[in-house]
């Protein structure tokens, strides 16, 4: 058996940047301290290309944070991946500057290949020792983009990024309160579009595994959670009635009675219903392939693949 090395894990998403802190040993993670700051970094992107002064100082304030943290963990390594939102901005130099400023390394713009595989590896570890049939269908929907990695045992069969996300889909669709039929179809044929031209072959999964905020979220409301537990969402299965009740009240409702439910953190309310869309268009395509019709819910994500990628350097 191997020293564990404490390592240190930056994913920073569209809507979200997440650290975990673990110590890693013989390819297994023991959680030391998972944390997450809604800062909205994609605020604007898909019109304006550029990201927003307010969205930087609020994701630097959470840098700043979190380098506090691991200071006091006392990490040896620190990794910092930066996905959908940075790959294409125009002044991602201001970006990369402050976050090296403030956490001493450099963020990553990591390809699609490699987002969809240390997705995979985090999602799917664990998975062998459950009744969950393969291929898995891993699903990461994101704020900017929706990551589809389809794999077994072996690794990744195919995977594929799409133009979609939750703060995407709202900037773009869904202007009202609640949203209105009208603008719910509209997002509706661009997922379906999506969905439709994607490379990965979606009727070879038996098992759809979601991953990521967006994910969590609506579990946590159809579990009827009165506060967010990741002991109770980790591996959670979530049967298709039950999720296709839970991603159209999200759809359906007003900001105020989303703001009402404990389950959904403040800075996910405005933005849940296009996840939940996204969400259910998905499972309507490969549910008749599975073997189990049911959301199996992971907890671990691209952040745990980013974990463990650190402890071979």
């Amino acid at each position: 058996m191997t020293d564990a090395v404490r390592v240190a894990a930056i994913d920073c998403g569209t809507n979200s940047i997440r650290l975990l802190i673990a110590d890693c040993a013989d390819g297994v993670l023991t959680e030391v301290d998972r944390q997450m700051r809604v800062v909205r970094l994609g605020q604007g992107v898909d019109s304006s290309g550029a990201f927003a002064p307010e969205a930087l100082e609020r994701t630097f304030a959470a840098a700043s944070e979190y380098a506090a943290l691991i200071r006091t963990a006392d990490v040896a390594r620190v990794r910092f991946v930066a996905t959908s939102a940075a790959r294409d901005v125009s002044n991602r130099d201001e970006f990369f500057a402050g976050i090296e400023q403030r956490l001493g390394v450099q963020p990553e713009i990591i390809s699609g290949a490699e987002e969809a595989a240390l997705s995979f590896t985090g999602a799917t570890g664990g998975l062998a020792t459950i009744d969950v049939p393969g291929p898995y269908l891993v699903a990461d929907i994101g704020g900017g983009s929706t990551e589809l990695i389809l794999g077994d045992a072996s690794g990744v069969i195919a995977a594929e990024s799409l133009d979609m996300g939750s703060v995407r889909m709202t900037e773009r669709h869904l202007a009202s309160d609640p949203a209105s039929i009208e603008e719910m179809a509209a997002a509706t044929r661009d997922v379906d579009a999506l969905l439709e031209s994607c490379a990965v072959p979606l009727s070879e999964a038996r098992s759809l595994v979601g991953v990521a905020g967006t994910v969590t979220t609506v579990a946590a409301v159809a579990l009827q959670l009165t506060e967010y537990d990741p002991g109770v969402i980790h591996h959670a299965r979530i049967p298709a009635p039950l999720l296709l009740d839970t991603t159209a009240w999200l759809m359906g409702s007003t900001r105020a009675a989303r703001s009402a439910v404990p389950a959904i953190h403040p800075g996910r309310v405005d933005v849940i219903g296009a996840g939940a869309l996204i969400l259910q268009r998905l499972h309507d395509r490969v549910a008749d392939h599975l073997a189990y019709d049911e959301l199996l819910v992971s907890e671990h994500d691209i952040l745990d693949g980013v974990a463990l990628s650190l402890a071979g350097d």
